[in-house]
């Protein structure tokens, strides 16, 4: 069994594949700063579920102190960082480049320096979809152009992508950089579309639309992308792979679906579409077929009813949860 680092242990995906990695009887040192970019109830109830583990120890801390990773790195000796801490969003991200290059890229560094340091020879970069863009061809391969990134944050995950490149060839660390594709399920992230439709539908709110709704999504069940997450972890030198769906959801579509499962009509209100947005997105997981024996299992009908569910059993607070437009 491994003892792994798991960045963002308090985030969507990170909490997803700290609790799959303990499953697996792994021990799993935690980190997340708990920052409010959204409410920290949601980062709260993921924790909650993780501690019971003994196997698990949790440290509440930023990537972006160095002095305090260090020490973690000479408490522990790790098997693999899973670098799953980020500052994420694309509109976010126009509004406050800043914190987004300081966690996505310098948190990376710092990072990537300690398993130099102390001999850590596998590193699990989380990275994404949105370093596509338009004029990439889809379904979106992994050798496509990225160099024309739409928002910082894509600007500040290819950043990271490329100083892992670097921490590769200088000092042979293998790295595994997954790009996740529009991931969603239950206590997921509010900022994203699903638990905001569902929020929204359920509790009789408007729901906002973005241009036309006849953008696509390729959506991407969080189980299914811990599981990738883990099967990452295999040594494959350096490699870029592409986690989604590979079955784009039309959002209109997507909203159609929640009506059905909350029971409840709804009321739609047209907006501009965001410059920084991409009209599709739809992942080529043929390289994740192949390198990782990697494919989803969860149909988005589901993983949406999975999120419904959850959400009408936490509704209580659930229903609270600040979601933005």
């Amino acid at each position: 069994m491994g003892t792994y680092l798991v960045t963002g242990a308090a985030g969507f995906i990170g909490a997803n594949v700290a609790a799959r990695l303990l499953a697996e009887g792994h021990t799993v040192v935690g980190v997340d700063n708990l920052n409010d970019a959204y409410d920290v109830r949601l980062k709260q109830w993921r924790l909650q579920q993780l501690q019971p583990h003994n196997a698990f120890s949790f440290t509440h801390t930023d990537i972006g102190d160095l002095a305090a990773l260090q020490s973690l790195f000479e408490a522990h000796r790790f098997d693999a960082v899973i670098n799953l801490a980020a500052r994420a969003g694309v509109r976010q991200s126009v509004r406050n480049p800043w914190v987004y290059m300081e966690t996505n890229a310098t948190g990376t560094l710092n990072l990537l320096e300690l398993c130099r340091q102390h001999g850590v020879g596998k590193f699990v970069l989380a990275s994404t979809s949105s370093l596509y863009g338009r004029h990439n061809p889809m379904p979106y391969r992994e050798d496509a152009d990225t160099n024309s990134p739409l928002s910082p944050y894509a600007a500040s995950k290819k950043a990271a992508e490329v100083m892992a490149y670097t921490y590769h060839y200088l000092y042979g660390i293998d790295v595994s950089i997954l790009r996740y594709f529009t991931v969603y399920g239950p206590a997921g992230r509010p900022d994203m579309s699903l638990f905001r439709f569902v929020q929204w539908i359920a509790e009789g709110k408007p729901v906002v639309v973005f241009g036309d709704g006849q953008q696509s999504r390729d959506f991407t069940y969080v189980d299914d992308i811990a599981r990738g997450t883990i099967a990452a972890l295999r040594p494959l030198g350096y490699e870029i792979i592409n986690l989604g769906s590979d079955t784009p959801v039309v959002l209109m579509d997507a909203i159609r679906l929640v009506e059905r499962l909350v029971g409840r009509p709804a009321q739609l209100v047209h907006r501009e579409a965001h410059p920084a947005d991409v009209r599709a997105t739809w992942a080529d997981i043929s390289k994740a077929e192949r390198l990782l024996g990697w494919r989803p299992h969860t149909s988005f009908e589901e993983g949406v009813a999975n999120l419904v569910r959850w959400y009408q059993e936490n509704r209580d607070w659930a229903s609270q949860i600040e979601t933005g437009v």
